[in-house]
């Protein structure tokens, strides 16, 4: 289990350095128990060990909750890069956690990552002829080819599957989750970018959050 968790964990890192970025939710699911006003004040945190990528999504989630009236908090005050929990510091963490008057934690974390080779097709188009001195035979042939032909080739299409949590911080329990699909994302900058604010939107439209 672990190094399953450590191969989607350095997924996220691939995933934000792979070509043009394309977001979607792929479904969302929200509890019986989420607060009807929404919460106002969130504790982010992604799941990798990769320090620059979680550092760039938790800072655009934060950034673009707080554009939203939303406070935010990144997770590296008190989930320091390297910090592995016993289970006896649970309650310690989750103190510091609610001492920032935090009402939520949002978790981001990979899921699965896939590789799909797809044909596209080539084209041709053919130009018409005309007359003068390749209108005869050697001089068509030997001046132009009317048929232009490209060529298809096979592209492998880089697909990652997030999914993001949202936890009540009193009672831990899960209020709300997404999963999305991410197709070849450019860089860290585009996919943070884009991810972040799907994800926002999303918990708009469900409305989790209140400005």
């Amino acid at each position: 289990m672990k190094k399953n968790l450590s191969i989607l964990s350095l997924s996220l890192v691939a995933l934000m350095l792979s070509c043009s970025p394309s977001v979607k939710i792929l479904g969302s699911w929200t509890g019986p128990s989420t607060p009807a006003e929404g919460y106002s004040n969130l504790f982010v945190t992604a799941l990798t060990d990769n320090i620059l990528a979680r550092q760039m999504v938790e800072t655009d989630l934060d950034n673009l909750l707080m554009e939203e009236g939303v406070n935010a908090e990144s997770s590296f005050d008190i989930l320091p890069p390297g910090f592995k929990s016993d289970g006896v510091d649970k309650e310690e963490v989750l103190r510091k956690i609610r001492e920032l008057g935090t009402d939520a934690i949002l978790t981001v974390a990979v899921l699965d990552q896939t590789n799909e080779t797809r044909y596209v097709p080539g084209s041709t188009m053919y130009s018409p002829m005309g007359y003068g001195y390749y209108g005869r035979f050697w001089g068509y042939y030997n001046y132009y080819n009317p048929v232009m032909y490209d060529p298809g080739y096979y592209t492998t299409d880089k697909k990652y599957y997030l999914e993001a949590n949202l936890y009540d911080a009193q009672t831990e329990e899960l209020v709300w989750s997404s999963q999305s699909e991410t197709t070849n994302p450019s860089s860290i900058e585009t996919f943070s970018r884009s991810f972040s604010t799907t994800i926002i939107n999303q918990l708009i439209k469900d409305g989790l959050i209140a400005k």
